[in-house]
This record gives structure tokens, C-alpha cells and sequence, in this order.
């Protein structure tokens, strides 16, 4: 069964242990610089090629589909990964009524941007577990569908993936 199928998979997650949060968040402190590292060498990498890239893609198109492919999924290497806990995580677990103002001020705040006459945020939206753990996905869902957004197939334990569906229209 898919996690947008499982009805569990929609309610808020279990509240971790505060050991193992304290222990995880410690382990992501002791990472976050090793990772900015990573990112900063990732983003002179990113330069470096981009100069030589620009030559060779301004003849085939082929290259500069390529070229973009391959560096999405190097950039998409520069994110903290899921295993990271904040220090707001371990202050807020098991806080439902934080997390519901998190996910509505987030939703409230990309619709103000994403409608706007020339929205300079993406139609497409992804929320991570992160920003609605004590809140679950379908409280998540149901807020965003509220404000007009479209659910889009996603794993809800991981991200709830969003569509805005109105047209902007030139003149505002």
C-alpha cells in the first residue's frame, strides 16, 4: 500500500523519544559544518562547470538538457539530510498546536506568494515532514486545499507534494 493510501500514514508521527532526539541533534551539530563544507565545495564545483558548460551548451540542446539534469541532482545533494534534528525540533515534539501554526503560516505565506501577478515562488510546492510532524500530512492537506491548492501523489511520511492550479493573469 502506497503512503498517500495509508490512512496512518496521514495522522501526526509518534513522538520520539527526547534521548534520542537530544543524541540525533548533537550528532546534526557535530555534521552542520562538515556539510556547509560539502556545500561550498558542491557550489564552486557548480561555478567552475557552469563557465564551461555555457560554451558547450550554446550548440546543442542535448548538452544543456543534460547538463541541467546533472546539476539538479547535484544541488539536490546540498540539502541536511532527513536524519538532522533541529534544535526547534527538540523543543517542540509532541507539540501539536505549534506545528499547526507552523504549517498555517507556511501555507498562508506561499499562497500570498505564488499569487501574486509574477510570483517569484515555484507552482509547485513541497512541504517536509519536518515543517508538519506534529501536525501530520492531512492537517497539512486540508489547510492547503482550503487556501486552493492541489494534493499531489506523494510519500506523506516523507513530504506532501502541492500544485497551485490558478492561472496568473498579466495584468494582476
Amino acid at each position: 500500500m502506497n503512503s498517500f493510501q495509508d490512512p496512518a500514514a496521514w495522522e501526526p508521527a509518534p513522538v520520539r523519544p527526547r534521548a534520542w532526539l537530544i543524541r540525533r541533534f548533537v550528532l546534526s551539530a557535530a555534521y552542520r559544518p562538515v556539510h556547509w563544507l560539502w556545500v561550498l565545495l558542491v557550489w564552486g564545483f557548480v561555478l567552475g562547470f557552469a563557465a564551461l558548460a555555457e560554451i558547450v551548451t550554446t550548440f546543442s540542446d542535448r548538452a544543456e538538457n543534460a547538463a541541467g539534469r546533472f546539476l539538479d541532482r547535484l544541488t539536490a545533494r546540498t540539502a541536511l539530510p532527513r536524519w538532522c534534528v533541529s534544535r526547534r525540533e527538540v523543543q517542540h515534539e509532541g507539540d501539536a498546536a505549534y506545528y499547526r501554526a507552523l504549517v498555517d503560516d507556511a501555507v498562508t505565506r506561499r499562497t500570498e506568494q505564488v499569487a501574486q501577478p509574477k510570483p517569484a515562488v515555484p507552482r509547485e510546492w513541497t512541504v517536509p515532514v519536518r515543517d508538519y510532524r506534529g501536525a501530520g500530512a492531512r492537517y497539512v492537506a486540508e489547510r492547503a486545499q482550503a487556501q486552493g491548492w492541489q494534493l499531489r501523489p506523494s510519500d506523506v511520511r516523507k513530504e506532501v507534494s502541492l500544485y497551485w492550479p490558478h492561472p496568473v493573469s498579466p495584468t494582476g
